[in-house]
């Protein structure tokens, strides 16, 4: 038996929803974070995915410090504790295992694990990337070398990371 996938829905098709309807639609878009779409939908209706991929993460940058904190925050961390208990999202599950991280070894996992937490305790949130299309020596090697930014930077650039992945999930 074939198992289909979901219709995916137009540009038009989403433009006409209410605003529950389209936060409730693209709410899985960025992490834990359906007020984003929400907000987002009075820029509708939009020409192309970009222009709402645009218009997501104006609402992004426009959001107060806090709001952006806890956008951040709201990202598991890396073959972390969410990924060792399921309970991540499946659009997480999914990046995660394309980037290899369910296969590391005991010594890669205590290392990713190590600089996970040298990283949350010099910034005060989680490492944020976009997995895609990266190993998981290319995400340990990327922690290493963000670790000498300091929080601004880091700060600035997990927003960066968090809008590449809004966009691939687009």
């Amino acid at each position: 038996m074939m198992h289909s996938s979901p219709p995916v829905m137009t540009l038009h098709e989403l433009s006409s929803l209410t605003q529950a309807e389209f936060s409730r639609e693209l709410g899985s878009i960025f992490e834990h974070s359906p007020w984003i779409p929400e907000r987002a939908w009075a820029a509708r209706p939009f020409a192309d995915v970009d222009a709402l991929h645009q218009a997501m993460m104006r609402v992004v940058r426009e959001a107060d410090p806090a709001e952006q904190l806890a956008l951040i925050a709201a990202h598991p961390e890396l073959a972390g504790k969410e990924a060792a208990e399921g309970t991540l999202t499946n659009d997480s599950t999914n990046e995660q295992r394309g980037a290899g991280l369910d296969q590391c070894s005991p010594e890669e996992l205590r290392r990713l694990r190590g600089l996970n937490a040298a990283y949350r305790q010099q910034f005060g949130f989680p490492f944020v990337i976009a997995v895609k299309g990266r190993s998981r020596y290319q995400i340990m090697d990327a922690i290493e070398h963000r670790l000498r930014n300091d929080r601004e930077t880091e700060f600035d650039t997990c927003l960066d990371q968090i809008g590449q992945i809004a966009r691939f999930r687009l």
